[in-house]
C-alpha cells in the first residue's frame, strides 16, 4: 500500500526536529561536561597554587633561618679560633711565668751564696786586717828601738795595714750591696711566685683541666657553642632543600594544572562556536 503524498509532507519536518534535537541535546551534554571538567580543573588549580603559596613562603622562611644559620656558624668558628688563641696565650704566659719563676729562686739562692761567701771573706779579710795592723805595730815599735829596721818595711806595712782596711770596708759595702740585692731578690720571687699561680688559675679557667668534673670551661663551651651551631646549620640546610625540591614539584603540578585547565577552556570555547555555527 502506497502511503499519501500528504502523510510523506507531514512526517518529513518531524523526522528532522527529532534529529535537529537529538543533535542539541548531544552538544548540551558535551558542553555540560566539558564545564564539569573545567570546575574540576579549576579547584585543582586553586588547590595547587594554594600549596605553592605556602611552600613558597615556607621557602622564603627558611632561607631566611638558614642566611642565619650560617652567620651564626660563622662567628660561632670565629669565636673558637679564639678561644684556642687565649688558651694558647695563656699556656705561653704560664709557661714563661714558670721560667721567670724558676730562674728567680736559682738566682735568690746564688745571692745567698754570694752573701754567705762574702761574710766569709769579710771574716778573714778582718782577721788578715788585725794581724796586719798588730805586725805594724809591732815593727813600729822594733823600728824605734833598732834604727837598723828598713824604713821602706815600715812604709809597705802601713800601706799593707791601710790595703787591708780599705779592703774590709769595700767587702762590707759588697756585703750591704748583696743583702739589698737578695732583699730585692725575694721581693721578685714573690712578684713572679704570684703572676706564675695567677697564670695557671687563668689556663685552669679557659681549659678546665684541673676541674674536669666541675661545670664547663670557656673553651669547652665555644666548643660547644659552634658544635650547635653546626648541627642548626645542617637541619636549616637539609630543611631548605627538602622544602625547595617540594616547591618545584608543586609548581611543576600546578603548571600541568594551568596547562590542562586552558586546553579545556579553549576545548569549551570551540564547542560552543561550533553549538552556535549550527
Amino acid at each position: 500500500m502506497k502511503t499519501p503524498t500528504s502523510a510523506k509532507n507531514i512526517t518529513a519536518p518531524i523526522l528532522e526536529r527529532y534529529r535537529k534535537y537529538g543533535v542539541t541535546e548531544r552538544k548540551k551534554n558535551e558542553l555540560d561536561a566539558l564545564n564539569i571538567q573545567i570546575l574540576d580543573a579549576q579547584g585543582n588549580v586553586a588547590q595547587y597554587q594554594s600549596i605553592v603559596n605556602a611552600l613558597t613562603t615556607k621557602s622564603n622562611d627558611l632561607q631566611g633561618f638558614l642566611a642565619t644559620a650560617t652567620n651564626n656558624k660563622t662567628q660561632a668558628y670565629n669565636n673558637k679560633i679564639l678561644i684556642d688563641q687565649l688558651v694558647q696565650s695563656a699556656a705561653d704566659l704560664e709557661s714563661n711565668s714558670k721560667i721567670a719563676f724558676n730562674e728567680m729562686i736559682e738566682a735568690n739562692v746564688m745571692t745567698k751564696l754570694l752573701t754567705t761567701k762574702i761574710n766569709t771573706v769579710i771574716g778573714k779579710l778582718i782577721y788578715s786586717a788585725e794581724v796586719i795592723n798588730k805586725l805594724a805595730n809591732l815593727i813600729v815599735r822594733k823600728k824605734a828601738l833598732n834604727p837598723l829596721i828598713s824604713d821602706e818595711l815600715v812604709s809597705m806595712i802601713t800601706v799593707a795595714g791601710t790595703d787591708a782596711n780599705n779592703a774590709v770596708a769595700l767587702t762590707l759595702v759588697a756585703l750591704q750591696s748583696a743583702f739589698v740585692a737578695h732583699a730585692i731578690e725575694m721581693e721578685a720571687e714573690t712578684t713572679m711566685g704570684l703572676e706564675y699561680t695567677q697564670s695557671i688559675g687563668f689556663t685552669e679557667m679557659l681549659t678546665g683541666y684541673a676541674n674536669a668534673d666541675g661545670p664547663a670551661s670557656l673553651q669547652q663551651l665555644f666548643y660547644q657553642a659552634y658544635a650547635d651551631a653546626k648541627k642548626n646549620y645542617a637541619l636549616a640546610e637539609k630543611a631548605n632543600f627538602t622544602t625547595a625540591k617540594q616547591l618545584n614539584m608543586a609548581k611543576a603540578t600546578l603548571n600541568t594544572a594551568q596547562v590542562k585547565l586552558k586546553s579545556l577552556q579553549s576545548g569549551l570555547a570551540a564547542a560552543n562556536a561550533a553549538a552556535l555555527a549550527s
